[in-house]
C-alpha cells in the first residue's frame, strides 16, 4: 500500500462516509489523481463505495482479506494434471513411474479408469521392506483402497483442500468428479498437493505487484 492510499483509509476512518471529492479536497489533489488509489482500495475490499453517498471503512484486516481471498480460490483454477498407474501394473512399475515423474503419490484407476487407490512413497517403501520381488507385486495390493481415499472436488475451495492435506497429514489428494450413479466411484481430473498451495501464494503475490 503506498503513502496516499494510506492517507485515505485514515481519511475514510475518521471522516466516513465520505465522498471521493471531499478526500481529493483534503489531500489538495483532483477526483481524477485519486482515482486509481480508489479504485485499489475498494477492490482489495479495504473500501466500500456506495452511490450518492461516499466510501466507508470495511474494518478488514490484511489478514482477514488474504483469508476471504483464499477461501474463493477454487481447486479447478490451481489443481495439477494427474499421475496415473493402472491397478494391474506392478509395484515395481509403480516405483519408476513416481520417481520419473518426481512425484510423491500416484493415483490408481481400474479399467474404467475410475479411481481404485492410492500409492504414496510410503506404500512403496513398506513394500520393499518385505522381502518380496516387486515385479511380481501388483499395484492393487499395496495401495490404499476406495473408499477410505481422501478426495477434493473442482469447486472446492484452495482452503477446504489444503486443510484436508493437514488434518489428513497427506501429501497429495486427487481430484475428482463424481461417476453419475454410481457411489463411491470417481473420475480423476487432477492432484491437489502442498506445491498447489504454494504457486497459489506465489501468483497472489505477484498480482498485488501488479
Amino acid at each position: 500500500m503506498s503513502k496516499r492510499q494510506e492517507q485515505i483509509l485514515q481519511i475514510v476512518k475518521d471522516h466516513e462516509p465520505i465522498t471521493g471529492e471531499q478526500i481529493a479536497e483534503m489531500l489538495n489533489l483532483t477526483r481524477a489523481t485519486l482515482r486509481p488509489d480508489l479504485a485499489i482500495l475498494t477492490m482489495s475490499g479495504l473500501l466500500d463505495a456506495r452511490p450518492r453517498v461516499g466510501y466507508f471503512y470495511t474494518g478488514k484486516t490484511g489478514m482477514r482479506l488474504v483469508s476471504e481471498r483464499i477461501r474463493k480460490l477454487k481447486v479447478k483454477d490451481y489443481k495439477a494434471p494427474p499421475i496415473l498407474v493402472e491397478e494391474s501394473v506392478s509395484a515395481y512399475d509403480a516405483i519408476v513411474t513416481l520417481f520419473l515423474e518426481d512425484v510423491g503419490t500416484i493415483f490408481v484407476v481400474n479399467k474404467e479408469r475410475h479411481l481404485a487407490g492410492v500409492i504414496s512413497r510410503k506404500d512403496l517403501l513398506r513394500a520393499s521392506l518385505g522381502n518380496k520381488n516387486l515385479e511380481d507385486v501388483p499395484a492393487g495390493v499395496i495401495m490404499t483402497r476406495m473408499p477410505n481415499i481422501i478426495t477434493v472436488g473442482l469447486e472446492d475451495s484452495l482452503f477446504d483442500a489444503a486443510n484436508k492435506l493437514i488434518e489428513y497429514q497427506i501429501d497429495s489428494l486427487p481430484v475428482v468428479i463424481p461417476v453419475e450413479g454410481r457411489k463411491n466411484t470417481y473420475e480423476v481430473v487432477g492432484r491437489f498437493t502442498k506445491t498447489t498451495i504454494t504457486r497459489a501464494f506465489v501468483e497472489m503475490g505477484k498480482e498485488e505487484v501488479i
